[in-house]
């Protein structure tokens, strides 16, 4: 597929953008590269291929699960306001 001056155009004219005679044959130039790029690639033959989700075959490196921390709710909880089995008491602020 290769695109034309015209199409750059229109597409400058949709987007809002203002080019001059200069940018818009820049612009054709970098787009039909682009674009030959994408009909190389649809070429290619990719029977047989699996879709990855990441080109490099990486695992992720997990920590063991394990508590490496003590305890403190006890102590955090002694100070509150009011606390029970564990939670936090707040007053109701919607009925």
């Amino acid at each position: 597929m290769s695109l034309t001056s015209d199409d750059v155009k229109r597409v400058a004219k949709l987007a809002r953008l203002g080019l001059t005679q200069a940018e818009t044959n820049e612009t054709l130039t970098q787009l039909n590269s682009i674009l030959g790029l994408v009909d190389q690639m649809q070429q290619t033959n990719t029977d047989g291929v699996a879709p990855l989700a990441h080109p490099l075959e990486l695992t992720q490196t997990l920590r063991a699960d394990q508590v490496t921390e003590t305890n403190h709710r006890e102590k955090y909880q002694s100070v509150a306001p009011q606390a029970e089995a564990g939670l936090y008491l707040v007053p109701r602020v919607v009925e």
